[in-house]
């Protein structure tokens, strides 16, 4: 009995030590990059029925060269086809490159790999756990959902490859997201960072080869790219948060914000700021809604209004602040997101794009349920067991 608690208390100390040391190391070798303003055409899809059938057609008509970063791409029945569709452009003689994250797509099995290569198609998995730091990078996940088709078009959101994402889940069906289709100048900036990405975990270096940046004409909406690691998400919502003068709109699968953030929402609910947060009715992930509810209940007394999602499961990532930002990307609004992932997202600064959005979230809201504080308040004493747990380890979820 002593031997065995003397074994976790080293473990534990271990899993400290590799955890502060790798952040350490990933904070002195992060990127800090974010676009000017930048000018392009964007379509948004908020099904993936319909997303994928745009998304599809476009690969369908490649040229040259698709490339794609997934964090989840399954091995089911859609992420076959998927892969099929990349395999028969690669066999067309079209450069086909599939990034993927190590543990976001771990069911993905050696033979299909071998059988993508054999295709003709360049695959490398990022963020594999390796040596010297080895819990801290298996917590750090490379979620950026990107893909670049001949330099031209972009596609930039919340879905992945799997059957749940076009409603083949019937817990979590229908599947609400929010994804960007983008043209004009800015998809050089997307083939850019997918290019960095794939320099870092298939070493090869094609960042100055021209033929994946045609030349590309400017859009009418304003946006700017932001791609995050290691913390740097943390100080871009704090700024975000800072310029709202009447309202902010949150919407996210995980309501976990970090304490900088969440006094940044308290602080702008003081000066009067109205706030709307949007999340699930069901959740996805253990823990995961039990860990959001001591921040839910302080927003409820600060006035703030809650609405938990019922037509479906709702993974849309977004904030709007007044009728001035909107951000959509890949970042989830939790501590995850903040301090471990590889993240990306758009702000948007067009009114018309603005006033889009807020008419789908108007729909979500909609199908949603209005969460009280009485309800947040009567929890069962199981329930509030979990929200101890899911509170301490609330880094991780």
């Amino acid at each position: 009995m002593q031997f065995a608690l003397i074994l976790i208390g080293l473990i534990i100390l271990w899993m400290v030590l590799d955890f502060k040391l790798g952040r350490k190391k990933h904070l002195s070798i992060a990127r800090n990059t974010e676009t000017a303003i930048l000018h392009g055409n964007f379509e948004i899809f908020t099904h993936g029925k319909e997303l994928f059938l745009d998304y599809f057609s476009e690969i369908r008509q490649a040229r040259k060269h698709v490339h794609v970063l997934f964090y989840i791409v399954k091995d089911d029945t859609f992420g076959q086809e998927f892969l099929s569709l990349l395999k028969e452009k690669a066999r067309q003689g079209v450069e086909v490159r599939l990034l993927v994250d190590r543990l976001g797509s771990w069911k993905i099995k050696k033979k299909t790999i071998q059988d993508l290569q054999a295709a003709g198609i360049r695959f490398a998995f990022s963020n594999r756990i390796k040596l010297p730091f080895l819990f801290y990078s298996s917590q750090v996940r490379n979620h950026r959902k990107i893909s670049i088709i001949d330099g031209e078009i972009g596609y930039l959101g919340g879905f992945n490859i799997g059957q749940e994402y076009i409603d083949g889940d019937p817990k979590l069906s229908p599947w609400r997201d929010y994804h960007l289709k983008i043209t004009g100048e800015s998809v050089d900036f997307l083939q850019s960072e997918f290019l960095m990405d794939w320099k870092e975990y298939a070493g090869e270096n094609l960042q100055r080869s021209q033929q994946y940046f045609p030349e590309l004409l400017k859009g009418e909406i304003r946006h700017q790219f932001v791609p995050t690691e290691a913390g740097q998400l943390e100080d871009w919502f704090i700024r975000v948060i800072r310029k709202s003068a009447s309202s902010i709109i949150i919407g996210t699968p995980y309501f976990i914000p970090s304490r900088k953030v969440f006094s940044e929402l308290l602080e702008a609910a003081n000066r009067g700021v109205s706030i709307t947060v949007v999340v699930p009715y069901t959740a996805d992930h253990i823990l995961v809604q039990e860990a959001s509810y001591r921040y839910l209940r302080r927003l409820l007394r600060e006035g703030a209004e809650v609405f938990q999602y019922k037509n479906g499961f709702y993974h849309a990532k977004t904030i709007v602040i007044d009728d001035k930002i909107c951000d959509i990307g890949t970042a989830n609004f939790d501590k995850r997101s903040f301090f471990l992932n590889k993240e990306i997202n758009c702000y948007l600064y067009d009114p018309a794009f603005i006033e889009r959005l807020r008419s789908v979230l108007k729909k979500d809201i909609a199908d949603s349920k209005p969460l009280s504080l009485t309800n947040l308040n009567h929890g069962t004493f199981f329930r509030k067991v979990k929200e101890g747990i899911a509170f301490a380890i609330a880094y991780f979820l």
